[in-house]
């Protein structure tokens, strides 16, 4: 049973990763953000889509919520949230 619901939630992970990947790469390219906090705007992103996904799946809420958080965390990739990173997200160069 746990198996089947964490098969499940990573199912549902891997769906809703294209979604929150295009919506911080639309975050990154019209509002000036530091680059540290990119990695925190993609979690956040992904527990909103996660929530939001209610018509598209009868998973319970808390499952949904854990599927955008690992979404928004491979959409940012997950070794950014340990890099210092410096500037800003619409810096050229």
């Amino acid at each position: 049973m746990q198996n089947e619901i964490l098969t499940n939630v990573l199912a549902f992970a891997s769906v809703l990763s294209v979604f929150v990947l295009a919506l911080v790469q639309l975050v990154k390219t019209t509002i000036n953000l530091p680059k540290n906090l990119i990695p925190f705007i993609g979690v956040v992103i992904g527990v909103l889509v996660g929530a939001a996904a209610y018509p598209f799946t009868e998973m319970e809420l808390v499952l949904r919520l854990w599927a955008g958080g690992l979404a928004g965390l491979s959409a940012t990739g997950l070794f950014e949230l340990g890099n210092n990173r410096q500037g800003k997200t619409k810096e050229k160069g």
